[in-house]
Parts: structure tokens; sequence; C-alpha cells
């Protein structure tokens, strides 16, 4: 079956930035699963997955504007350290997560008060093209349940 919208993916990955640094490998551990057309992925990697079948083995490089967008200079927000999982941590240049109205979201620390911080709200890897090996492990159809949520499940259910 041809991955298309709506098909759910299991694959391996690797994503490497400019200089060849590995960031992120799915080959030791569990097999990413996505549902095609939610955007469970950057959607420059959702582009590059249509057509391709189970076993497909493929390089795809997806320019920033379809990755984690173009870098907004300037793009600094103050947030209370209650949004942070590890306020006492927080270190400047640090990368983590901060809750948003619109959800989690990764920053980067770029100064720390007593009671705010400032963070640098670019992903960490906005404005760089994101290069992927990926390896096609199965492709099946979408169940309706897994439409509705907007994501894949595991095998036997899911959770949330």
């Amino acid at each position: 079956m041809k991955i298309t919208q709506r098909c759910v993916v299991r694959m391996h990955y690797e994503l490497t930035d400019e200089s060849g640094q590995m960031m992120v490998s799915t080959r030791n551990g569990e097999p990413a699963a996505i549902l095609v057309g939610s955007r469970n992925v950057v959607y420059g990697l959702e582009l590059a997955l249509e057509g391709h079948l189970a076993g497909d083995v493929f390089d795809v490089t997806v320019p920033p504007e379809e990755g984690y967008g173009l870098r907004r200079e300037g793009w600094i927000e103050r947030f209370s350290k209650k949004h942070f999982s590890r306020p006492k941590a927080l270190r400047i240049g640090q990368q983590t997560g901060v809750r948003t109205p619109q959800g989690m979201r990764w920053v980067t620390i770029f100064k720390v008060g007593s009671k705010m911080v400032d963070v640098d709200m670019n992903h960490p890897m906005a404005g760089q093209p994101l290069h992927y090996s990926v390896e096609i492990l199965d492709v099946r159809e979408a169940e309706r349940e897994e439409v509705a949520h907007g994501h894949a499940h595991s095998t036997g259910g899911h959770e949330h």
C-alpha cells in the first residue's frame, strides 16, 4: 500500500543537522508511528513520505520553511517560572519545554530572573535544513478512531 493521507506509517528515521551531527534517531528504540495528514511530523517530511511503500529507504532534506520555520530575530517572550517543570534548574542557553496556552513548546532560555524567565520562542532547529534518513517499516489504513484523535494508536489500543 502506498503512503497517502490518513495512513498510519511506522518508520525508523535519523535526523541530522547541516554539519551532519545526529539530532534524533529512532534506530535504537521503538519506531515512530504517525498518522499522515495530522502534522505528527514536520510538514516537509510528511510530504516526502507520500507515495512510498513499506520497505522503502530514502533520504530527504527538508527546507526550514517546511520544517521548524525561519528564525524570527528578537522573538523573546517572558514566562513565570511556574510554566517550567524544573524552574530551579534553568540555565541560559538551555533548551527546554514551556507550557503555553497552545500546548508544550520547545524554547531556548535567554535570561533567568528570580520569578520570570525570558525565552527565545524560535524552535531550536528553526532556520535550519533538516536531513532525514528514513526506513518505512509498514503502512496501513488509519482506523476511524485514529483519524478522530489525530494520531496513530499502538497495537491493542492507545494512551493519551
